[in-house]
This record gives structure tokens, sequence and C-alpha cells, in this order.
């Protein structure tokens, strides 16, 4: 089988390509960077064609060797969830890209979408909630995911919508919480500045997000949404305690310093009891 991967250089692409690699699959990498220019240690073992996903192209199918399943990981920008080029720029870039593929041939397609969708909910959320985005990242993600919806009411193909919750790990995006933490210390910093830090949210390492995804683009079974999370509520200053204690390293912790995020709730995870039945976790 041949999966074409976007976005494929990027935090969580890194971690999927080895592991899409085990699963004995001919992989086809895509991203915007020239090869040249690249230092993964996957590259020998896969089809890596440069692209821009802003570029249109005639016959995507043919120019991607004909794939039997895509993963669409490509999604420019973050983490700036607010930026109008959510929705005017890279929701109609995705569409055109993933339409392409379809209307010359692709008959299975897997999209990255995100917690956001949900909106200001608190608790624990299922797939079956109504999404009610709350800022231009999740509102771009939930349109695409419609858009895609009402393709397949016209072009047979399966579709699997994979929610991503709070992902960390190698690689991850500097402006994350615990890579900032990371800098603060060995930059020597006696006090790390952070919000109060009462936050609830669902995290889960890239390694586990990358075996999830595989799973669920990879499955006959699967078909709609999927959150792809830990199911494991945690506060944020939790998280950065377990850093700190599992690291065994010290920085005074300024609670409170920043204000909370208005285009997120304060209490928020996954269900994954979906997930979990479809790859077999009890």
């Amino acid at each position: 089988m041949k999966i074409l991967v976007t976005g494929a250089t990027g935090f969580i692409g890194n971690h999927l390509i080895p592991e899409l690699i085990k699963s004995g699959n001919e992989i086809v990498a895509t991203g915007s960077e020239d090869i040249r220019d690249l230092d993964r240690t996957w590259l020998p073992e896969v089809h890596y064609i440069r692209h821009n996903i802003n570029d249109g192209f005639e016959n995507g199918f043919d120019f991607f060797l004909k794939p039997d399943k895509l993963i669409h990981l490509c999604w420019p920008g973050l983490p700036n969830y607010k930026g109008l080029f959510h929705f005017e720029v890279n929701l109609f870039s995705s569409y055109a890209f993933i339409k392409n593929l379809v209307d010359h041939g692709l008959k299975d397609v897997s999209v990255i979408g995100t917690c956001f969708e949900y909106g200001m909910k608190n608790g624990p959320l299922t797939e079956d909630l109504v999404p009610e985005p709350a800022n231009s990242y999740g509102l771009a993600k939930d349109s695409l995911r419609r858009f895609l919806e009402e393709l397949n009411h016209h072009i047979p193909f399966s579709l699997k919508w994979i929610r991503l919750f709070y992902i960390f790990g190698k690689g991850q995006n500097k402006n994350s919480i615990l890579e900032q933490l990371k800098v603060s210390i060995e930059r020597g910093d006696t006090v790390f500045n952070m919000s109060g830090g009462e936050q609830i949210r669902d995290y889960l390492p890239v390694e586990k997000a990358a075996e999830y995804i595989s799973k669920i683009s990879l499955s006959g079974n699967a078909s709609g949404i999927y959150n792809c999370c830990s199911g494991q509520p945690i506060s944020i200053r939790n998280l950065v305690e377990n850093f700190l204690r599992e690291t065994k390293k010290e920085i005074k912790l300024n609670l409170g310093y920043y204000p909370y995020p208005d285009y997120e709730p304060m209490a928020f995870w996954g269900d994954v009891k979906k997930l979990k039945k479809l790859i077999g976790e009890q």
C-alpha cells in the first residue's frame, strides 16, 4: 500500500513517518522544504516530493505517484490560533488539494483536526458533540471537515477526521510551555513566569500520537471523527511540576504572571472510548 503524508517534515510528521515505515507500506512524503535542506533519518526510506500546498497542479493523484491513502497533516502558521489566514488561505488550500486527489482517484483520506473545533465547552469532550469553534483555527478546521463531508456525498471515499488535543515531545514548537520551561532552565533563570496553571488539559506524547494516527489511518474499519488524546485530564501546573520532578530540575514557578487564554475553556479533555475500541485497547 502507498501512503501519501503531507506536512511530513513538521513536528508530528517527523514522528509519524517512522511509525508508518514500520507498517511495511510505501511512503510518499511531501513538504515545502528542499530535500537538500532536510536532516531527517527517514528520508532514504521514502519518496520525498517537494510541494507547496498553495501551488496547484492538474492531477495531484498522478503527481504523488497514485497513493492508496492520504494522511493530511499540513497546516501552516501554527501556533497562531487567531490569524484570519486559517480560513482565508489554509482552509481553501487544503480543500482544493484534497479534492484534486479525490477527483483523480484517491479513495482514502485521513485529516488532522483539532480539539479547538469543540469551542468553549468544559469537561470530557466526545466526538458527537456539536462543534462550536471559538477561534480562527478551530473554525477553519471544522469548515474543512464539513466541506469534505459534503464532497463525500458526491464522490465516494473513506474519510477519517483525527482531532488532536495537546501534543508534546521532541521537536515541538518553541512557544509551547514545556519548551519555554526548558529554555528558561538552560539559561539559568531562577524564576519561570506562567499563568496560574489551573487550566485542565489533555496531553499526549508525540510518539503515542503518531501511533494513534497511524492506526486510525491504516484501519479498514475506521470512519468519521476520532479524538486523538490521552483521555487523562491534568492541570498545566501539574504538567510543569511533573516535568521538573522527572528531570530533577529546580526553578521557582511565578504563578499568575500571565492571564489565562481567552480562546479556550478552563477545563477540557478528550473522551477516548471510540479510539480505544478501534485500536483494541481497554
